[in-house]
């Protein structure tokens, strides 16, 4: 509220009018407005009965109000804006304005106790967690068998909401995670990427239709691993970066730029949290990844360890082999590996060899699934 009510006091004086409330803090007010009612009615109603010394409460008419009612559906509203709320912070965070805003007019007030908005704007996500703690432990507490079964139909209720929520925010943010990779993964066109095709300047235009990075506009697919290795060349070793997919694994060439675009600082490039940190900073160098050939589907891919005797002869360290077959299966393509680490190493063929067990396990189901027959009846 420190920082939400800074940002209102600032807009309503003209200072950081293009910074969007919602956007940061979305129903924040109404999140604290009934979860505050709920702890006071909670608590009240527990003060009467102990000055009172009444007998066994009854906590259902409380429960039911606010768990059947508003309490769980605002921290979803909130939790499902979570992850655009911290990737919108990302973006504004480098500006002069708003880091004055955050450093000088919030985080040094001792309310925060010394907390930055981050740390702050997950605080909901951990309360609704919480809550069926509670619930249990007023289950355990109840010595009426009505009322601790309504308590358990309300406990298995919202760990349900929780469960269903974090889908949808695993869905949000792998959503979030593609769109920015769309940006950063470029596509060469065919001609540019293998100098044996020609095709006449007057031809291209015609064949310059490439929807290659719609690839990655599917929800669906999934990110399984990536990270910066080395590729052997005749006469070099050409730095590259490798996304692993659960369907395909693409090869990317890396291309640092540090100049400014149309001559704003890339450092201000909005970065999705939930990349990889060293992916985070090579997008905000103004870098790319250019797509060096075709995806290579994981039951097109052939995985091979070098053995230590090559390392010698070599002069390859931590290094493993990928092979590309066609559906003849053809090597179309090989691409020599050289990891940092020998951990590095294991990491990436596990991983691989993970992906491509799961892919193929999960296409045979299908195939059984689409090819099989209904039971015969015993009546036939």
């Amino acid at each position: 509220k420190v920082f939400m009510n800074t940002l209102k006091y600032l807009q309503s004086n003209e200072f950081l009018l293009d910074v969007d409330l919602w956007r940061l803090f979305a129903n924040l007010e109404e999140l604290n407005k009934i979860s505050l009612s709920f702890l006071k009615t909670f608590f009240e109603t527990a003060k009467k009965h102990v000055s009172k010394s009444d007998p066994p409460m009854d906590f259902s008419s409380i429960l039911r109000t606010f768990f059947q009612g508003d309490l769980c559906q605002t921290h979803q509203i909130y939790c499902l804006n979570y992850t655009s709320a911290v990737f919108y912070l990302e973006k504004l965070r480098p500006r002069e304005d708003f880091g004055i805003y955050l450093k000088q007019w919030c985080e040094q007030n001792e309310q925060c106790k010394r907390l930055h908005l981050p740390e702050l704007l997950v605080a909901p996500l951990h309360r609704l967690t919480r809550y069926p703690l509670l619930l249990n432990n007023l289950w355990k507490r109840s010595t009426d068998e009505t009322e601790k079964s309504f308590i358990q139909s309300l406990k298995e209720k919202v760990e349900k909401s929780i469960r269903d929520l974090e889908g949808k925010v695993k869905w949000l943010d792998n959503f979030q995670k593609f769109r920015q990779l769309q940006e950063v993964i470029i596509w060469p066109q065919v001609w540019d990427r293998d100098k044996r095709f020609f095709v006449p300047e007057c031809l291209k235009q015609n064949l310059r239709e490439n929807n290659s990075e719609n690839i990655l506009s599917s929800a669906n697919r999934l990110l399984l691993h990536e990270g910066r290795l080395m590729l052997a060349e005749s006469t070099r070793l050409l730095e590259v970066y490798l996304f692993l997919f659960d369907d395909f694994l693409l090869i990317t060439k890396i291309k640092r730029n540090k100049k400014k675009y149309g001559g704003s600082d890339t450092s201000l490039i909005p970065v999705c949290p939930s990349l990889t940190p060293e992916l985070q900073s090579f997008i905000r160098e103004g870098g790319v990844c250019t797509v060096l050939d075709q995806p290579i589907p994981l039951d097109r891919l052939i995985l091979k360890n070098v053995e230590p005797v090559h390392v010698t002869v070599f002069s390859l360290r931590n290094a493993f082999l990928i092979q590309h077959e066609n559906r003849y299966r053809q090597c179309i393509a090989v691409f020599l590996l050289q990891a940092q680490t020998e951990t590095a190493k294991k990491a990436w063929m596990s991983q691989i060899e993970t992906a491509i067990s799961d892919y193929t396990t999960q296409h045979e189901t299908k195939k059984s699934t689409a090819f099989s027959f209904p039971v015969e009846s015993s009546e036939m």
